[in-house]
């Protein structure tokens, strides 16, 4: 991305809440790949008027503009579908927040109608551009898996606006398959005490040599954000990852990534990759959520 943008794609954000303020800030500051993009406005539930000099439009006129030819979906999670599927139509690309969608089905429509209009549809995971994960993918590699497991416990969410915890926490997911390739569902329960605003899922996955994973989401008052893991290979073991530094920009590497797709920069095969990645943890995400809720 050193070359010098011969033209500007103009964006929009949709939902100003903690992403979309980050991705107006990056958009807003002198970045290689910032240069490539102008922000033309934000679209917002809210009346907001403008925020730092940018200009709140309505959804109709960002959907009808030439102008705009990007759109970043940063909205809650339960929006995403209808936004991208209304944002493709008009013929824009679309960059949106983990998960693009809360089923399996609605994924795959949405890629073939990206596909059929010719437009980037790019799906934010920041989680593997933490220092933490290029630790553990140097630690894993090569290495053969006996069993393991992943604790995340944070205060509690919403499951009307962010989904089921298997698609609001898909980014532990994300990390478990992009570790240890494609995993299988043996079983997963939800404990649930809404009262309290408490719920933890444990699901027990495997991978395709069988070897077992566990993961758990905690949620409720008081609890930490924070993540346990435990891998054991056949060569030691890995409880969990040193401080390996914090993480700069994170969302701004994830920028850089969806510029180099808007300029045809990654091969086929790459992007037929993590396609297949993000399809199959939006599978499992799916499988996990029926499991649990048929055993109600």
């Amino acid at each position: 991305m050193n070359t010098e943008p011969e033209r500007k794609f103009g964006v929009v954000v949709v939902g100003v809440g903690r992403a979309g303020s980050v991705r107006m800030r990056d958009l807003r500051n002198p970045h290689p790949s910032s240069a490539f993009l102008n922000l033309i406005g934000f679209v917002s539930r809210r009346e907001l008027g403008s925020i730092d000099g940018v200009q709140q439009i309505s959804l109709e006129d960002a959907l009808s503009s030439q102008e705009v030819e990007v759109a970043y979906i940063c909205s809650e999670s339960s929006s995403h579908e209808n936004y991208i599927r209304q944002f493709l139509h008009a013929g824009k690309h679309v960059l949106v927040e983990y998960p693009m969608t809360l089923s399996l089905a609605a994924a795959q429509e949405l890629w073939e109608l990206a596909e059929q209009k010719g437009k980037v549809l790019h799906e934010e995971h920041v989680e593997l551009l933490m220092e933490e994960f290029a630790f553990l993918k140097k630690e894993v590699v090569g290495k053969d898996l006996l069993k393991g497991s992943l604790l995340f416990t944070a205060g509690p969410l919403e499951k009307e606006r962010f989904g089921f915890p298997a698609f609001s926490g898909i980014s532990r997911l994300t990390w478990l398959v992009s570790l240890f390739g494609e995993l299988s569902l043996v079983s997963a329960t939800l404990e649930e005490r809404k009262e309290d605003q408490y719920m933890k899922m444990t699901v027990c996955l495997e991978t395709e040599k069988k070897s077992p994973l566990t993961w758990i989401e905690e949620k409720g008052p008081g609890l930490k954000r924070n993540r346990y893991l435990s891998f054991h290979f056949k060569s030691g073991s890995l409880e969990n990852v040193p401080n390996v530094g914090i993480n700069k920009n994170i969302f701004l590497k994830d920028q850089n990534i969806f510029v180099q797709k808007l300029l045809g920069q990654f091969s086929e095969k790459e992007l037929a990759a993590e396609k297949k990645r993000i399809l199959h943890c939006l599978g499992l995400a799916e499988e996990i959520q029926k499991h649990c809720c048929s055993r109600k």
